[in-house]
């Protein structure tokens, strides 16, 4: 247990000096990501006019779509080594599971955010890339009410994605053990955490809706042991 602890205290020491500039600021980092999001929230809504009863299912609709391509995401490129998202391997596989494993999960300080958090130009092309082309088809499709509902929900999904995991690595004794049901999801990263389920179980890194319906849910009541 001890090396196993040593080897992470060795790689993270490594990743600060390779990955993360003396000019990263991790709150500042932590704040964008929030600002950018609520901000696109917040337009979308009050672009909102008159919104019919079957509109409004956008919000449930989109909201499974996040989970389901969360999931798909996770259990896919960032577990599997798939041209073109080398890059997306290497930081979530090779960087981010050996940065923090189930015996090791909390940040030792907010240099670290940066093994969790999205980098901000990262958001910025996937909001481009994927977010403009949605509106524009359900704009084009059904109305700008679905396309502004779309985006309102996509976005507070993407937020909520960031600010579950950046809790799950925060400490145990912070007062974020009491929001209700966030030890539950946090147990059930820190299992996938684990060398030796990561790559079966527990996909979702939000709600375990995926997980659930595609059999990769993995619940325990204690901590699986990792002897590596």
């Amino acid at each position: 247990m001890q090396d196993n602890l040593e080897s992470v205290k060795i790689f993270r020491q490594k990743y600060r000096e390779e990955k993360i500039s003396k000019h990263y600021y991790g709150w500042l980092h932590f704040t964008l990501t929030t600002i950018l999001s609520i901000a696109i929230i917040s337009i979308s809504f009050f672009r909102l006019r008159d919104v019919q009863s079957l509109e409004w299912l956008t919000i449930p609709l989109t909201f499974l779509y996040a989970n389901i391509a969360e999931y798909f995401g996770h259990i896919g490129p960032m577990h599997h080594l798939r041209k073109p998202f080398g890059l997306m391997y290497q930081r979530h596989t090779k960087e981010h599971h050996v940065f923090f494993t189930d015996k090791y999960m909390e940040f030792d300080s907010s240099k670290d955010f940066k093994a969790v958090l999205f980098p901000i130009v990262l958001v910025l092309f996937f909001f481009g890339l994927i977010g403009i082309p949605s509106w524009l088809l359900l704009y084009w499709l059904f109305s700008s009410n679905v396309a502004w509902l779309f985006s309102m929900t996509a976005v507070a999904y993407f937020l909520n994605y960031e600010w579950l995991h950046f809790a799950y690595h925060c400490s145990e004794e912070s007062w974020l053990r009491y929001i209700p049901g966030l030890k539950k999801l946090r147990q059930l990263h820190l299992h996938h955490h684990n060398q030796k389920l990561m790559s079966r179980y527990n996909f979702n890194i939000t709600y375990p809706i995926g997980d659930i319906l595609f059999g990769t849910y993995y619940k325990a009541s204690t901590k699986p042991t990792n002897q590596l």
